[in-house]
């Protein structure tokens, strides 16, 4: 259902735990005024300027409420949107069109307005050498949405969870002691075709992430002056990543100094939502 992501997660039980917080006995309102099955549709409209994404997610909420549910889509995943513009019809049971309605655009719009951000970002990178990527700082159970819609967005999937990849950090490099040491210890642990990437905040510790032979170094909030060096030093021994304080206006900067990957929290954790409704709900039969 969401590319990339299926294999990892399973979908429909996040959607359901969402659907149970929304509804925990009962929807007592729509109970009231719709006791019986009826047949309706309703207009999915967006309502401003922006990037879709999570139409799939939309649909399968009301599917999960409803089996006959069914969503009429004119627009796809990635397509840019305007304000006012009818992006499909969503039919079924007008109780669970009600129900539903909340948490499917509740997905929608974080979604959206993350794969709108990520397009900004990304645009400033356009002809660069540098890949955007992604973080962990995600929401607590929208991880596959959110980097699903970074993908979706224009950028790139930085490791999935803690068991996609090795990060070495600075509280790692405290509990072992040194960069040299964990560096060792990680090699000796996981299996020969893993990379392993190092977190540098100083000259110094890049250094010695470079002689422990670090897969990929993290330049962790170097200035620029600073991330040019370390890039020099590197000279191809390891790529690199810059992380930490990458705004939108800083990215043509860090793709000049020659960075592999520049990585950003505020993909997922500081993108507004985008605006959408779902308006003219009526009954078909």
């Amino acid at each position: 259902m969401i590319n990339g992501v299926t294999n990892k997660v399973n979908i429909d039980e996040y959607i359901m735990n969402a659907l149970r917080e929304d509804i925990t006995s009962e929807d007592v309102t729509t109970n009231a005024i719709m006791p019986n099955p009826c047949a309706g549709k309703a207009d999915l409209i967006c309502k401003e300027d922006g990037i879709i994404c999570g139409l799939e997610v939309f649909k399968r909420t009301f599917e999960l409420l409803d089996d006959t549910a069914s969503f009429e889509a004119y627009v796809k995943d990635g397509d840019a949107v305007t304000k006012g513009q009818l992006m499909g019809v969503i039919k079924g049971d007008i109780r669970a069109l009600l129900s539903g309605e909340r948490t499917a655009l509740n997905y929608l719009q974080r979604m959206s307005g993350i794969a709108t951000f990520t397009r900004e970002l990304a645009k400033e990178l356009e002809g660069c050498h540098t890949k955007l990527l992604d973080t962990r700082k995600t929401t607590p159970n929208m991880r596959p949405f959110e980097k699903y819609a970074v993908k979706v967005g224009g950028g790139n999937n930085h490791r999935y969870n803690l068991s996609d990849g090795i990060l070495i950090k600075d509280n790692h490099i405290g509990a072992a002691g040194s960069i040299t040491k964990a560096v060792a210890m990680a090699r000796d642990y996981a299996p020969f075709v893993r990379k392993i990437e190092v977190e540098v905040e100083t000259l110094e510790q890049l250094d010695e992430a470079i002689a422990a032979g670090a897969d990929i170094i993290m330049l962790d909030n170097m200035d620029n002056a600073t991330m040019t060096e370390a890039v020099k030093r590197v000279a191809g021994k390891a790529q690199t990543e810059c992380s930490g304080n990458v705004t939108k206006e800083r990215l043509a900067e860090i793709a000049k100094i020659g960075v592999d990957f520049v990585s950003s929290g505020a993909l997922t954790h500081s993108a507004p939502i985008m605006d959408i409704s779902l308006k003219n709900l009526v009954p078909t039969e």
